[in-house]
């Protein structure tokens, strides 16, 4: 560990079928080659060794639980602290959140702190914590400020968050990869599909309603634990279609794969609020299913219209109103010719401009443009 030239830290449970996993293991990879290997500090979790090693990457999991999500961040913190007195020769620093990127800005050494804007804790954390004091959420923007203005490269998926930033940032997009087609899963009729998290402003309750207005069944892959899906069990029932709702919990991709690529369409149905609107995102549901030539139904947000256009892609549709997305799921169902034409479309679109490769490629510029003297990649 103390010869690692490169550290990458997220404070994200890694490996997971979440998105977020899915980036890190794309750009971590990306730095680590271009580095000579490195060190990866994420969370850990059940299932997981505290470390590893593969090949030339060092793998150090944070592994205590607390009570709260503030607690465990610093405690986290205090952890990479630590680890970074130990990395003598660190060259880069890349992270993905203010937890991982105070003690890295704080920390003595001239290396190049790499800042991956992906979300804001400011932004994110009263949604999933509603009673969180607003004294508490001013510090956590201000820990977000010193760590942007300390960062000497700021990159993010998306150009809503880019244009919100008080620095100058670089998008780098997310990305997915083209595969050849799945065998039909075991569901005898067709199906609309929703995979991903669970959090509130995934919209997963405005789906179920839309749901309840149509004759067709919805396949649900969530990437998180079936707990997480308690109150949208408890909705479905409620509205009577639970028999036609099919739950499915952290399926590894090869158990993905089928239900993406034979769904008759994809549902990305966010909501109209502060964390996708404002902050900005960039949903892999949406950019997997288009690589699957899956069209997508998904709430017509400017972070959204980034990765799709309506009418050529799929469709976009008011957020937060289960009668619209109902309505443009109704008439795609009766024109199967048009979304044939969108999902090749979409697939098209993603092979041309939002691949990981490409993603990848730009990151390893932005690097190189800092630091000359690595390998070119």
């Amino acid at each position: 560990m103390r010869g690692a030239r490169a550290l990458y830290a997220a404070f994200d449970r890694f490996p997971s079928r979440k998105g977020s996993a899915v980036h890190i293991d794309r750009f971590a990879r990306a730095l680590f080659e271009r580095s000579g290997g490195g060190l990866l500090y994420v969370l850990g979790g059940e299932g997981l060794p505290s470390y590893q090693r593969e090949g030339d990457v060092e793998i150090v999991r944070y592994m205590r639980e607390a009570d709260h999500v503030l607690e465990r961040a610093a405690g986290y913190g205090a952890r990479l602290s630590a680890l970074l007195d130990e990395l003598p020769d660190l060259e880069i620093a890349h992270f993905r959140d203010p937890w991982s990127g105070l003690p890295i800005v704080e920390h003595d050494g001239d290396h190049l702190k790499v800042y991956e804007v992906n979300g804001l804790p400011s932004i994110e954390l009263p949604f999933l914590y509603p009673a969180i004091p607003n004294a508490l959420l001013e510090q956590i923007a201000e820990m977000e400020l010193r760590c942007l203005h300390a960062a000497d490269l700021v990159i993010t998926p998306s150009q809503v968050t880019a244009d919100r930033l008080p620095v100058p940032a670089h998008v780098v997009p997310n990305g997915a990869e083209l595969r050849p087609r799945s065998e039909r899963p075991a569901l005898d009729r067709p199906y609309l599909l929703y995979f991903g998290a669970l959090q509130p402003w995934q919209g997963v309750d405005t789906a179920l309603r839309a749901v309840a207005r149509l004759e067709l069944d919805l396949v649900i892959c969530a990437s998180v634990h079936q707990r997480r899906a308690k109150p949208y069990r408890k909705l479905a029932e409620k509205l009577g279609i639970e028999a036609r709702v099919h739950w499915h919990f952290a399926l590894p991709e090869e158990e993905l794969a089928p239900w993406r690529d034979h769904a008759l369409l994809s549902l990305a149905p966010l909501r109209d609020c502060s964390r996708n609107a404002v902050q900005g995102c960039a949903p892999l549901k949406i950019l997997e299913s288009m690589a699957a030539g899956v069209p997508v139904v998904a709430s017509d947000l400017p972070a959204v219209r980034e990765l799709l256009t309506d009418g050529v892609h799929g469709r976009l549709v008011a957020p937060d109103r289960p009668g619209e997305l109902a309505r443009a799921i109704r008439v795609l169902l009766d024109y199967p010719e048009e979304r044939e034409r969108m999902g090749a479309a979409a697939r098209a679109h993603v092979q041309a401009h939002l691949t990981w490769d490409a993603s990848v490629a730009r990151l390893q510029r932005l690097y190189g443009e800092r630091m000359p003297a690595w390998p070119t990649a």
